[in-house]
């Protein structure tokens, strides 16, 4: 018994060493170690750069596949008159990913937009999406 608690032990203590260890490389890898010279410039310069970047976040616009227009839905990447007609005609979609759980567009196609959309609910109250979301007969 004292056996299998201590295996136990050492296989949740090499598992939370493995992810600390991933975790600690992913940082690492998208944080680039700033130079000596990056070092002696100044935090003016560093305050333009992060309000560029939230005005450019700001700038790119959602597209809501529950009430977009077919021209809205053709300006997406990967998505023509075909698929633009399957989504408006598939709505209401409980989240984006049911494009592609309910088969209305490609895998790959989804990966290339699903940034770039959002499904917003027609109601506040929950019981009302839900019975829009029924399946049709």
């Amino acid at each position: 018994m004292n056996f299998s608690i201590a295996k136990s032990t050492l296989i949740a203590l090499t598992l939370l060493l493995s992810a600390s260890w991933t975790n600690a490389a992913d940082s690492k890898a998208t944080t680039p170690q700033p130079a000596a010279s990056k070092a002696a410039a100044s935090s003016k310069s560093a305050k333009p750069d992060a309000a560029a970047k939230r005005k450019a976040a700001a700038k790119i616009k959602l597209v809501d596949i529950n009430s977009a227009s077919k021209d809205e839905l053709k300006k997406l990447p990967g998505v023509k008159d075909a698929e633009a007609d399957k989504i408006i005609a598939g709505r209401p979609y409980g989240s984006k990913a049911w494009l592609v759980t309910h088969h209305v567009i490609e895998a790959g196609v989804y990966e290339g937009l699903k940034g770039l959309v959002i499904a917003k609910q027609p109601n506040k109250d929950a019981a009302q999406n839900a019975a829009l979301y029924q399946k049709k007969k």
